[in-house]
């Protein structure tokens, strides 16, 4: 019978690289961001000042408030905003080592980036969550004004002040995360029983000991206790 823990283990660390937003990169990248679509991939006409743009992913969706002229705030973990204020080296588009930097720190910026760069080749959806709100939604205006007096660098929280809550809040008055929500009821699942965790990680540093480093022995020793620092 297959030992549970490792795969739960897995399914948790894929679940939390999809929410924070890390793409694959193609072989020989070096860790940058390939470059993006031509500007004239996505007609702009559609979009309106303080529309809620969606693109979904295989199994997230990025969000982000339409500001008008082919411009998009949205919120980003990003470790350099921690260590400069250049506008002009924070405005360069962020890579995966910034992105995964920004995750571990808990830093972030709400940036305004071209739709191009902001949807990176994705489908966009208008609006899609108003139906979840009904009469909660804001003037478009307002929504847009509450992006641009928010953009600079912020806090990043995997469940409590990610790119869902930024969008919610500017366009329906409160920060929410769908997504959150779901990946809590994941997790819920896993460490449900507190006294599982504890077996888990003294069983993972038993199988260390005895066995060597592999992935199935340090993956639930380590990656259970960083989880529940990061959600805290």
């Amino acid at each position: 019978m297959k030992n549970p823990v490792p795969q739960a283990a897995s399914l948790l660390l894929e679940k939390l690289l999809l929410l924070v937003h890390v793409r694959p990169l193609p072989a020989g990248s070096g860790g940058e961001r390939p470059p993006s679509p031509a500007p004239a991939y996505y007609d702009t006409s559609c979009f309106k000042r303080g529309d809620l743009l969606e693109v979904p992913r295989t199994l997230f969706i990025h969000f982000g408030i339409y500001l008008g002229e082919n411009r998009v705030a949205h919120l980003m973990p990003d470790i350099l905003p921690a260590f400069t204020g250049d506008r002009r080296q924070i405005q360069q588009v962020v890579t995966n080592k910034r992105l995964i930097l920004g995750v571990i720190t808990k830093t972030a910026s709400i940036r305004v980036d071209t739709v191009e760069d902001f949807a990176y080749g994705g489908s966009i959806l208008v609006n899609h969550m108003d139906r979840l709100f009904e009469d909660q939604v804001l003037g478009s205006e307002e929504a847009a004004r509450r992006a641009e007096k928010l953009v600079g660098a912020t806090a990043y929280s995997l469940l409590w002040n990610n790119c869902e809550h930024f969008v919610t809040y500017c366009r329906y008055g409160a920060p929410v995360s769908f997504q959150t929500d779901k990946f809590c009821e994941t997790v819920k699942m896993i460490i449900r029983d507190q006294r599982s965790v504890l077996a888990s990680v003294l069983v993972g540093l038993a199988s260390i000991v005895c066995l060597g480093v592999a992935p199935s022995t340090t993956l639930p020793t380590i990656f259970i206790p960083f989880f529940l620092w990061m959600a805290g």
